[in-house]
């Protein structure tokens, strides 16, 4: 038996296609998932556009239990998940590890949930980087992104003063509406030492934007890098770095972090604020997976701001 899935194609447009692949087969501790919803994410686009033929793209995915896992563990059949996988989540059908699922409330979507788990999660890990954010300055760059704008959202719930940056004049409605108390505008980000020094800096740009953050560390303060959007060589003030005594770079890898904590743990956390009207996934777009080339290639061209969340359809 054969379902659709998304595969790369050089030889289409986009390198993105609707393919018949087999059926999968669940080990004990999967559950096969009957998928309605998949949202994009940049790095597993962009490798998308030099993977070889046949490479099945996609981490988040949101749907039914079909098939429950044989070893009783996880969600039951018929139960409504979002989940995670390594690849290959766009797909009519999947089989997902146990520890890599959480059942959904029944006030989130399919397309609130499908944001979840790559940005959400990451955001998630991060601000526990920072231990209590209680009552202290948290800055966020990237701000406007998928995980800066879950970020500033979880910071502000945990108790930080927020400071996000941004390099758009008009994304600042955005990261004030998800609950920034200050906000910085433009390449530059020493403008942000007025509201610093900072706990912990959540960053993502790289570049001259990271040394940067490195000088507005506070003692014991905390920088987590997840990102290099900005450019990836970054020369910084070394003497200025290690006299902010315990002061730290922490690189994060989310695949990484799921080894130490499963994702069904964040992702049940994230899921119950959704349905508590606590965390907003920004959904930028909806649309039919039929145009997952097309949307591919606007995330890559960052023509959308928030997530783009493609249905699957029957």
């Amino acid at each position: 038996m054969s379902i659709r899935a998304v595969v790369v194609d050089p030889n289409v447009s986009g390198r993105l296609a609707l393919r018949n692949v087999d059926e999968p087969t669940p080990a004990p501790d999967e559950a096969l998932v009957r998928v309605t919803a998949i949202s994009l994410n940049r790095g597993e686009v962009r490798r998308s556009t030099t993977a070889e033929a046949g490479w099945r793209p996609g981490w988040d995915l949101a749907g039914v239990v079909e098939t429950s896992a044989a070893d009783g563990s996880g969600p039951p059949q018929g139960a409504r998940v979002v989940g995670f996988l390594r690849s290959g989540a766009w797909a009519e059908h999947v089989a997902v590890p146990t520890h890599s699922l959480a059942e959904l409330p029944s006030a989130v979507s399919f397309a609130q949930a499908a944001t979840l788990p790559v940005a959400g999660l990451t955001a998630y890990h991060a601000l526990a980087k920072g231990g209590s954010l209680l009552g202290r300055p948290v800055l966020i760059t990237g701000a406007s992104g998928g995980v800066g704008h879950f970020a500033i959202q979880l910071a502000r719930l945990s108790g930080a003063q927020v400071t996000a940056h941004i390099r758009r004049p008009e994304q600042e409605a955005l990261v004030k509406a998800a609950g920034a108390h200050h906000i910085v505008i433009g390449d530059d980000l020493s403008a942000a030492k007025a509201h610093g020094p900072f706990h912990l800096i959540v960053e993502s740009v790289g570049g001259s934007t990271l040394a940067t953050a490195l000088g507005l560390l506070a003692l014991d303060g905390t920088t987590v890098l997840f990102g290099t959007s900005g450019g990836s060589e970054v020369t910084f003030n070394a003497s200025q770095f290690y006299a902010t005594a315990g002061s730290t770079l922490y690189g994060l890898l989310l695949f990484h972090e799921l080894k130490r904590e499963s994702a069904a743990i964040g992702l049940k956390r994230l899921a119950d604020l959704v349905a508590a009207g606590q965390l907003q996934p920004h959904i930028d777009a909806e649309a039919s997976w039929l145009e997952i080339a097309d949307w591919a290639q606007k995330l890559l061209d960052r023509r959308f701001v928030g997530k783009a969340v493609l249905h699957i359809a029957d």
